[in-house]
């Protein structure tokens, strides 16, 4: 296996578990809904509501995270790292990878083993409701998200190495943005003709990758 399908590999293990654990909005969705015509409607409020609620959301937060490294998403507080080479970004974000992020993943799993094995070995239900629902399987999710975690700051790491090498950031696989929307919007419009679609499509493009802040290099479609 190549470093650029090894990459693209891991990027495709957290994007699949990151659009799966999203349907988790959905029943987010419905439960609340549903918990609201009871409420006001029945007059026959659900007791464990509050934390399922909680779960379904926490769960949602946590297992997406590993989606938002490999997409890049996570928000950069330096304003500054924008306008440095690839090469300096790449050193920048090995150096806070090596320092600050594998440890603290690392303590996340460690410490998230253990959490929910402790849960799970005295069958622990939340203290919320007199009669509350079982939070062993929620801890559960906390050494899975650091562990997918983990494993995409393992490629993450592998790329800043590439990049030393090459001078170039290695491509990432692609999932659909905000763009792609807009770029099929206007390519389906009647009242625009073709030579002011492209520019706009390519206008919207350059402002979409200044916005992100860093090249990407060639995503690839899965």
């Amino acid at each position: 296996m190549t470093t650029q399908r090894f990459l693209h590999a891991v990027d495709g293990i957290s994007t699949w578990f990151g659009k799966a654990a999203a349907w988790l909005v959905v029943l987010l969705m419905l439960l609340v809904c549903g918990e609201v015509f009871k409420r006001y409607v029945l007059n026959a409020p659900t007791a464990w509501i509050f934390d399922a609620s909680n779960f379904l959301y926490g769960s949602t937060f946590m297992l997406c995270g590993a989606y938002g490294l490999a997409q890049n998403a996570h928000v950069r507080g330096d304003f500054l790292y924008s306008s440095m080479k690839p090469r300096t970004q790449a050193f920048l974000d090995l150096i806070l990878y090596v320092l600050f992020f594998i440890p603290g993943i690392l303590a996340l799993v460690y410490a998230g083993y253990y959490f929910a094995a402790d849960s799970w070995r005295i069958g622990e239900h939340s203290s919320v409701t007199a009669d509350g629902p079982p939070i062993y399987p929620f801890k559960t999710v906390i050494p899975i998200a650091g562990a997918l975690v983990l494993l995409q700051g393992i490629a993450e790491i592998v790329r800043c190495i590439v990049c030393l090498k090459t001078g170039e950031w290695p491509s990432r696989l692609k999932d659909v943005n905000e763009i792609d929307v807009v770029e099929q919007q206007l390519s389906q419009s009647e009242h625009v003709d073709a030579e002011t679609r492209q520019r706009a499509i390519a206008s919207a493009h350059e402002i979409d990758e200044a916005a992100r802040q860093r090249g990407l290099g060639g995503d690839k479609s899965p």
